[in-house]
């Protein structure tokens, strides 16, 4: 017998074992069916639907009558009710057998009241969270199964990601009671089984039981396993302007489970341009499955960003996994085209395992959908992508570019199941959809979504969103149609790039074509965006938010502010530096190179606003006698504040900003702070 041939044949079995449903759903079939990448490769066992309740805009009814871009999407709910002598809001009611897989929804500085799991017609919650918030309680769950969004400690405006399953046997049922003001948004993911199901009801008893394979589902979907054993396909060239290099697979039945591509790690510009012109093409027994640029492939969106998710990794030095498992049954090829100018360095990489090929096996599908000039106003759906046949939707990508410094995301997902007539998912706005809340947020990554790239605080440039199915994956047995609304604050016009990714029965199709001409377009820079409609700099200002950032404690985050939104000419350049962190004590610190040797009178210029901080500052060291308060009752510039006269050490000013408290007046997170720029004089 081969090496390659004993490979196979000795993992077989495990994977025809692995192939079976489990005889009853339980919190431990189905922690174990989220941290198994061949799981969302088969048509489901047991069959399910998955269902979306949310908060949307209720005069959201249908396309031709008035409301269908209604954007009130807080505080709705299903009904209101009495449990216990309280005052109950209804957020979902459904009847079983099913399970709960996602539920994501926000909080504020507000977080009085308390949420309850009412499950199989039980007068008494299952579980109660004493806040408007799911990381309350002592659950003691932990991320990423309990995630935190950013900012949830930051400012108050965050919220939560829960996806420990819930699952039920015969009802399912979540309350909110209100103890204060505030808005209130929420998604809620759950299957519905086909009755008959065998489902083992939710209980703290049983989570208490399954706590070790919590733990396990958190370290695993926290650090992916990346090795898995197969037969090793790999090649490395340069793949000329207009080439093409490829690989044939190992025959099947076999799956692709790993596939690794190594670019040259330049300047972000660069990179955009030669990622976004090199294409991944995959066939999958003779049908073409896979059609995207390799940076949205790999959940990137323009350029070189950091992912660290379930399914994707990409690191800045032009290493990009994928770890989406791919089955074939008898024959597959996987290509990189090069449609730009110059020839490009990559290797090529995949791992392809055994597997199982029955009828519950699917091929993997990925297709990029790319559209320029997208003007905001009017509303309008856009389509990512509509899908004919059977299959299971598990996950998208959105990479965009807005030349204003304004929220574009106000708009909410609407996706169509089998011809419904209203979408059976219906969303409370892009961000929200993508797992985080209250518009932009600074780039991070979590397993299941994530937002890896953002330009600028105010999102003008490219934003990149990420989201993986895993609990939550859509099935859909003729169709699926996925569209999403344009909704900004301010009239922009936006390119956007949506990578979808599902798995389908062979025979499936989408709307999606190939789009070679349009991958093969210049990327849009930030700087050309921020050059047309910034407004001009006090001459002889050191910016403050391009200073370099030398040092910081605690949670502080320091980034780039446009002030467009508050008037921008008011500041120079429009731009400055926003500061935010929970604690006082926290210090941020910059710095920028003097002129000479010789002293300088420095003077800043700041920001005030509701919930800006009292601030304490250091120059080379030597403290500011004065105490800034940037408390003012509107977003505005500061009066000239005067730091001094300093003369500079080793051929730099460093300036020391740290958080000495808040003024009685200030609301909300009240420890933030906007620098906009310093003045050099000479004394």
């Amino acid at each position: 017998m081969t090496p390659l041939r004993f490979v196979f044949a000795s993992m077989l079995l495990a994977s025809f074992w692995a192939a079976r449903s489990p005889a009853e759903v339980t919190l431990d079939s189905l922690l174990a069916e989220m941290t198994d990448y061949d799981a969302v490769a088969r048509w489901p066992r047991p069959e399910f639907t998955c269902k979306q309740a949310s908060s949307y805009d209720r005069r959201t009814v249908a396309p031709d009558k008035p409301g269908w871009f209604a954007n009130s999407d807080a505080n709705q709910f299903i009904r209101v009710e009495t449990n216990g002598g309280r005052t109950e809001k209804v957020m979902l009611d459904a009847e079983g057998p099913g399970c709960i897989v996602r539920f994501w929804l926000t909080t504020d500085a507000n977080r009085k009241g308390a949420i309850r799991f009412y499950l199989d017609g039980a007068t008494e919650p299952a579980l109660t969270f004493p806040a408007y918030d799911l990381l309350s309680g002592d659950l003691g769950i932990g991320p990423p199964l309990a995630q935190p969004h950013p900012g949830y400690r930051l400012d108050g405006r965050g919220g939560s990601n829960f996806y420990l399953p819930v699952p039920y046997a015969k009802r399912a049922k979540i309350t909110w009671e209100e103890a204060g003001e505030g808005p209130r948004y929420y998604q809620i993911n759950y299957r519905a089984y086909a009755p008959g199901t065998v489902v083992r009801t939710f209980t703290l008893a049983a989570l208490e039981s399954a706590r070790p394979a919590v733990e396990k589902a958190n370290r695993v979907c926290a650090s992916p396993p990346d090795a898995p054993p197969g037969a090793l396909a790999a090649k490395e060239a340069e793949v000329a302007a207009g080439g093409e290099l490829s690989l044939e697979l190992p025959p099947g039945p076999a799956a692709v489970r790993r596939l690794e591509l190594r670019v040259p790690a330049g300047r972000l510009e660069s990179s955009e341009r030669v990622l976004r012109s090199l294409v991944l093409r995959a066939d999958f027994d003779g049908e073409p499955a896979v059609w995207c640029p390799v940076s949205d492939f790999f959940g990137s969106g323009a350029g070189l960003n950091p992912v660290q998710s379930w399914y994707r990794t990409v690191e800045t030095n032009g290493v990009l996994v994928c770890r989406w498992t791919m089955p074939y049954r008898k024959t597959a090829r996987i290509a990189l085209a090069n449609l730009a100018e110059k020839p490009v360095a990559v290797s090529l990489r995949a791992t392809a395992g055994p597997w199982s090929w029955d009828d519950h096996s699917m091929h993997f599908h990925a297709a990029w959908h790319y559209e320029t000039d997208l003007k905001t106003p009017p509303h309008r759906d856009w389509n990512f992508v509509k899908i004919e046949g059977r299959g299971v939707y598990v996950g998208d990508t959105l990479a965009l570019f807005n030349p204003v410094a304004t929220w574009y995301g106000e708009g909410d997902e609407k996706i169509w199941v089998d011809g419904e007539s209203f979408p059976s998912h219906i969303g409370t706005g892009t961000e929200d959809y993508y797992g985080y809340s209250f518009a932009p947020k600074p780039a991070h990554n979590t397993p299941f979504c994530g937002q890896p790239r953002i330009d600028h605080g105010m999102t003008r440039g490219h934003n990149t969103s990420i989201r993986s199915r895993n609990l939550d994956g859509i099935p859909f047995r003729r169709s699926l149609q996925f569209d999403i609304e344009l909704i900004s604050w301010k009239p922009t016009t936006l390119t956007y790039a949506a990578t979808t990714c599902w798995y389908a029965y062979p025979g499936g199709s989408s709307n999606v074509r190939p789009q070679p001409r349009e991958a093969a377009l210049p990327v849009p820079t930030r700087a050309k965006a921020v050059a047309a409609s910034s407004p001009p700099r006090r001459p002889g200002a050191i910016e403050c938010e391009t200073m370099n950032l030398t040092a910081k404690s605690g949670d502080f985050f320091a980034g780039e502010q446009d002030m467009d939104p508050f008037g921008g000419k008011r500041w120079s350049g429009g731009r400055q530096l926003l500061g935010k962190t929970a604690t006082v004590g926290d210090s941020v610190e910059v710095e920028w190179p003097a002129p000479d040797a010789a002293p300088r009178k420095l003077t800043l210029f700041a920001t005030r606003a509701p919930d800006y901080a009292l601030l304490r500052f250091r120059v080379n060291g030597k403290e500011v006698p004065e105490v800034f308060d940037g408390y003012a009752a509107r977003v505005e510039p500061a009066p000239a504040f005067a730091l001094g006269v300093f003369e500079p050490r080793d051929g730099k000013f460093r300036l020391r900003v740290e958080v000495a408290g808040a003024n009685p007046a200030s609301t909300g997170a009240k420890h933030f702070f906007g620098l906009d720029c310093v003045m050099m004089e000479k004394p």
